[in-house]
């Protein structure tokens, strides 16, 4: 299975940052720009987290101000995979014939 994937995530004449998923629906990162993104986005969630919960003065407080702020940071790196991505789709494996 690793092999799959591996020749899989090779297999990127067009340069994509991010793949389609080999099963299942969404995106992988599969370039060093697309890991980037992803870590920069983790990064970026737990630092607004730990922000958002030292001034809060409640666990309510917190959650309720990171969860519109999380929601934009998900719209964003959803755009930057559409963008620099391609396109996905319901996938089950390799396609048949593909080798």
């Amino acid at each position: 299975m690793i092999k799959e994937y591996r020749e899989y995530f090779k297999n990127n004449p067009n340069g994509y940052w991010f793949k389609a998923k080999l099963y299942g629906w969404g995106w992988t990162p599969v370039k060093w720009q697309g890991w980037a993104v992803v870590i920069a986005f983790i990064f970026l969630s737990i630092l607004n987290f730990n922000r958002l919960d030292y001034s809060s003065h409640s666990a309510s407080d917190t959650l309720i101000n990171f969860l519109p702020q999380t929601f934009i940071l998900v719209i964003i790196l959803i755009l930057i995979c559409y963008k620099k991505g391609e396109k996905p789709r319901w996938q089950w494996g390799k396609e048949r014939g593909s080798k």
